[in-house]
């Protein structure tokens, strides 16, 4: 049988009756814990924060500076590749997308007019040719990745920087942390 005041309770009333007629308050089902999930939420936090502040030095550097073993550079027709070349800044090297990090090249797809066309294919062939001239070595900095998932790395080949060579032939410009336009 319903206690009589209940006729006159809300259905969001935070009290209610048992089935004795005690008034009992009621329990927000969002806001419920009981001491089992809290010691449990509580641990898990701990966990989760002894595995972030260890998380790297478990971790191994993004990429060893070692040279990689010599391949040989295609050009990427479409796609991603093994060992070819995009553009004149990105390239595939054993699966991984590279961006060369210290340079701004012109865009091969899509060229914006007629000159950028040009010299971003010649900016693309110099970067497989250089590519192709020797052991090429990658070097880390500050930021792993770009906005696209590229890996962002300094790029030699012998020992010297492709990044240099491409700006001193005038095929690519520093990257000063913005894309400026090749055309006019």
């Amino acid at each position: 049988m319903k206690h009589p005041l209940d006729l006159h309770r809300s259905r969001r009333s935070w009290y209610g009756w048992n089935q004795e007629g005690a008034l009992l308050r009621r329990r927000s089902a969002r806001f419920s814990f009981g001491r089992n999930e809290l010691a449990g939420m509580l641990l898990a936090g701990i966990v989760g924060g002894l595995a972030w502040t260890m998380l790297p030095a478990a971790m191994p550097g993004p990429v060893d500076p070692a040279p990689v073993p010599r391949a040989n550079f295609g050009f990427c027709h479409s796609g991603g590749g093994t060992n070819c070349v995009v553009d004149g800044d990105t390239f595939w090297i054993a699966g991984v997308k590279i961006r060369i990090a210290d340079i701004d090249t012109p865009e091969t797809h899509p060229a914006r007019c007629p000159e950028e066309a040009r010299l971003g294919a010649a900016a693309t062939q110099r970067l497989q040719a250089l590519l192709n001239s020797g052991a090429v070595t990658l070097h880390a900095i500050d930021r792993d990745t770009d906005r696209y998932g590229r890996k962002l790395r300094l790029v030699e080949v012998d020992g010297r920087g492709v990044g240099d060579t491409l700006v001193a032939e005038g095929l690519a410009r520093p990257y000063r942390g913005r894309r400026t336009g090749w055309c006019g």
